[in-house]
């Protein structure tokens, strides 16, 4: 039986922690097979992924650049990837290429054991990773979504006249944490090497539950600020690993477990 093969396509991919993830997978449930980083410009996506359909392999992962421009190579997209407009995860089956984005559910299931109440969202940022979780959010019953962006006119765009969505401008961030359930920062603010995240969280009520996508630093200053002021946390490594057990379902036939020993591992401990 031949062995079952996956990667991950990017340009650049060194930074790729999913080789790390699925082959740790791979050993844990003693399965003949390989999950390997696969460099590549926009102009050799086209070629690539046609090859990979004709050497057999199961399917693949994609990061920045190829999230969007590998839509129109594909077969079939999914209906989570298409209010998103990305695929980070495509599926080879019966020689077609079927696109799908698993960024909201593994958002989703990151946040869901802490999540006590769904009445308001704040979520700051417009850019692919809030447009996940925005539609995480709408999937899973939240009532109010506010979108946070410095340019505002992406967040419009985003919000897209949808009844559940308001747009609120930057400096009005602080301002529209009362009465919030959930504050979701879906920036660049806070990881390691950018400008933090410059937020009072004095609005903010203490029950509200705070999520930070960065994963790096894994306590970014918001979850350092909401720590201190006792609210529930969610770290940004999460949505990473849950966002893999789809793909890794489909792939290798096995729906793995995110555990603590997994966290170790991928954090190098």
């Amino acid at each position: 039986m031949p062995m079952t093969r996956a990667g991950v396509i990017g340009w650049p991919v060194s930074h790729s922690l999913s080789p790390k993830l699925h082959n740790y997978w791979l050993r844990k449930y003693n399965i003949e097979g390989e999950y390997t980083a696969i460099e590549a410009k926009p102009e050799e996506l086209a070629p690539l992924t046609k090859k990979l359909v004709e050497e057999g392999w199961k399917g693949f992962n994609l990061t920045i650049p190829h999230k969007e421009t590998v839509i129109p190579l594909l077969d079939e997209i999914d209906a989570a990837a298409k209010p998103i407009g990305a695929v980070n995860t495509v599926v080879i089956k019966n020689g077609k290429l079927i696109g799908r984005n698993t960024d909201a559910y593994g958002f989703w299931e990151n946040i869901r054991p802490q999540v006590r109440a769904k009445n308001k969202a704040v979520v700051l940022g417009a850019g692919g990773a809030a447009r996940a979780v925005v539609v995480a959010l709408l999937a899973n019953g939240f009532q109010h979504i506010i979108i946070n962006n410095r340019n505002q006119s992406r967040a419009e765009m985003l919000a897209n006249g949808n009844p559940k969505i308001f747009v609120s401008a930057w400096e009005n961030r602080a301002a529209i944490l009362e009465d919030a359930d959930l504050l979701v920062n879906t920036t660049s603010l806070g990881m390691a090497g950018k400008e933090w995240l410059d937020i009072d969280l004095a609005e903010l009520p203490q029950q509200a539950l705070v999520s930070d996508i960065v994963y790096k630093p894994l306590k970014t200053p918001l979850l350092v600020q909401a720590k201190a002021r006792g609210n529930p946390f969610v770290d940004g490594l999460g949505m990473l690993l849950h966002q893999a057990v789809p793909a890794f379902e489909a792939w290798f036939g096995i729906k793995p477990e995110v555990t603590d020993e997994l966290r170790r591992h991928i954090l190098g401990n």
